[in-house]
């Protein structure tokens, strides 16, 4: 590789971050005290649910979106959160302040089945109510070039195995598929779906824009990504063709531009796939308009 890597959730340095208080079961606690137990579910097993949300000019973006998200996944995977929506939302506000946190910052909300009476897998092995933890932080992004991607062997699966809408605490496989892509000398993992068709990557939702029109997957294997659907109902809202469809690497590789979608990063452009170089292999301008509509929507949400 040429120059540094590159990740997709890359942000500026903060030194505030070192004294940031972190919500752990109702308590707020400096960064080093804020532990969960070695037979907690989510350390043992990856036995829980999360949800990303970012701080933009004191309100987080698409939080109803958020919630909703996290109660669906909640109750998918059998966990009582035993708060109510609104007690998760007071827990997040509770924990901004306590921070001091306005803007250009990013909190990570974490719900397990909490700790395990034996080190065993049994859902009913949970006994003592669920874990939550917020961690906060003084996060801008920082990403100081396109992002370069790999095809990798590591697919977004059947929701027979594990449902790639799940949110969930188990990536593993995602995990594999960013190691995989690295080896490769990218930044991040192009994944496939079960037939083969172009999906999403290790991380964030995957488009690409062919002759002005915005290409994604169909969403049956990738994360309901809640800035993917905000980027697909901002192209109908302003008159450019989008298209969730089933799509190939040949496809892809003769697209005009390609960027990522995610909570952290908005929209990210992509300037490199299994090293063939997409469009210009910089910011395309279709990529550059979603970002400027993106931008006005947080505002004005």
């Amino acid at each position: 590789m040429t120059d540094e890597h590159v990740t997709t959730h890359q942000a500026e340095d903060d030194a505030r971050n070192a004294d940031i208080l972190i919500w752990v079961n109702g308590a707020l606690k400096p960064r080093e005290q804020a532990l969960v137990s070695v037979y907690d579910s989510g350390f043992m097993l990856g036995d829980g649910v999360w949800e990303g949300v970012r701080l933009y000019d004191g309100k987080w973006a698409f939080l109803d979106d958020h919630m909703d998200r996290l109660f669906e996944a909640a109750k998918a995977i059998d966990l009582d959160i035993r708060l109510t929506r609104e007690q998760v939302i007071n827990a997040l506000l509770e924990t901004q302040a306590a921070n001091g946190m306005q803007t250009d910052a990013h909190a990570r909300l974490m719900v397990t089945r909490g700790v395990k009476a034996r080190p065993f897998q049994h859902p009913s092995l949970s006994r003592s109510g669920p874990t939550m933890v917020i961690i906060m932080e003084h996060s801008r992004p920082k990403i100081p070039r396109p992002i370069r991607l790999a095809t990798v062997p590591h697919m977004r699966g059947l929701p027979m195995t594990q449902d790639p809408k799940l949110n969930s605490h188990s990536k593993l496989n995602c995990i594999l598929a960013c190691i995989a892509a690295e080896k490769a000398g990218a930044d991040e993992a192009l994944m496939l779906d079960v037939h083969g068709f172009v999906n999403t990557t290790n991380a964030c939702n995957f488009f690409i824009v062919k002759k002005g029109a915005v290409w994604t997957s169909t969403g049956d294997y990738c994360m309901n990504g809640i800035t993917r659907q905000k980027v697909i109902d901002l192209c109908r809202a302003n008159g450019i063709a989008v298209f969730e469809r089933n799509f190939s690497l040949v496809d892809t590789y003769s697209a005009d531009e390609a960027f990522l979608t995610g909570t952290f990063g908005a929209q990210t452009p992509v300037s490199e796939i299994d090293g063939r170089q997409i469009g210009t292999g910089q910011m395309g301008p279709v990529t550059e308009r979603l970002r400027a509509l993106y931008k006005e929507l947080v505002a004005r949400s």
